[in-house]
């Protein structure tokens, strides 16, 4: 029964096009370590253990930082500094990404306090919204509790979704959006081009801004046979972005080439690891006071 629960748990989970799947013994693994990976991260919830690296976007005409995106980390005792792909689809399939989501925004509202405080100048930081938390019951109300409770300005945060979040109920989204927009709050379209959203709902969500999502950016220089297409593709999204007066924004910029080429085709605004990778709160303050360019790396690699 245990081992006919797991293949129905992981049929599930492959979506609705798995009719069925047979156990193995590998499958028993994954989920007993998804267990145990849950169950630490319970814990690690209850005694601090998540702490934020803020990644810099940047003026690539000129390298100041324009805003920050706050990515989640969990010190994990005895592994050490977890990046999020490892513990974030533990915490949505589990639900605890609904305490996981008030957490980042409350670290996020206190480190700008403590920025402020050591008269560092602050710029935007934007934090991301899973479905989940999206949808929740009464998430405007608690997020206008948490920043006025910081005494935060609602415009120096950007909440960022994914299109298929915006797409699971088109009507639902538009009125929280909009909610979180006449509240002062900057909202954007996060991994954008890898969802299915038509243009006519696109037009009609109040966001500000989207990003190209990192693996069109990569493809510009990976794959010189589709070079050309997603040339075309990611013009064609940057074109998109700009007449509908958004602001667009190209995460996953890691090389000069990728930068010069978003450049000439209007994205002025980019994030990646040419520029910075993401770092602590104490590094990200020292660059924001001593306010100099980012320097381009170009020899940056992922970590």
């Amino acid at each position: 029964m245990r081992r006919g629960d797991a293949a129905l748990h992981r049929s599930k989970n492959d979506g609705e096009g798995r009719a069925y799947c047979f156990f193995t013994s590998t499958m028993d693994k994954q989920l007993k370590d998804q267990f145990q990976l849950e169950q630490a991260l319970r814990r690690g919830l209850e005694r601090d253990e998540l702490l934020l690296h803020f990644q810099p976007r940047v003026d690539m005409a000129t390298g100041q930082i324009q805003s920050l995106e706050a990515l989640v980390r969990w010190l994990h005792p005895e592994q050490g500094l977890l990046p999020p792909h490892r513990f974030i689809p533990v915490a949505e399939s589990s639900g605890l990404i609904l305490s996981l989501g008030p957490l980042v925004l409350r670290k996020t509202c206190e480190q700008i306090q403590r920025w402020r405080a050591a008269g560092i100048p602050v710029v935007p930081v934007a934090i991301n919204l899973t479905t989940q938390e999206l949808y929740k019951q009464g998430l405007v109300t608690e997020v206008l509790g948490t920043v006025s409770q910081h005494d935060i300005d609602p415009a120096l945060l950007e909440f960022e979704i994914t299109e298929s979040t915006a797409m699971r109920s088109i009507d639902d989204a538009r009125a929280i959006l909009s909610e979180l927009k006449t509240a002062g709050f900057t909202l954007s379209l996060d991994d954008f081009g890898t969802g299915y959203a038509s243009m006519s709902y696109l037009s009609n969500l109040p966001v500000h801004g989207l990003k190209i999502d990192q693996s069109f950016i990569a493809e510009l220089e990976r794959d010189p046979a589709r070079c050309r297409q997603t040339m075309a593709i990611v013009d064609a999204m940057i074109g998109l972005g700009l007449n509908l007066g958004l602001e667009v924004v190209a995460e996953g910029v890691e090389t000069p080439t990728q930068r010069d080429f978003l450049m000439a085709h209007r994205c002025t605004r980019g994030q990646g690891f040419l520029f910075s990778h993401p770092q602590p709160a104490d590094v990200i303050g020292s660059l924001l006071q001593d306010g100099s360019p980012l320097p381009v790396a170009p020899d940056q690699t992922r970590p």
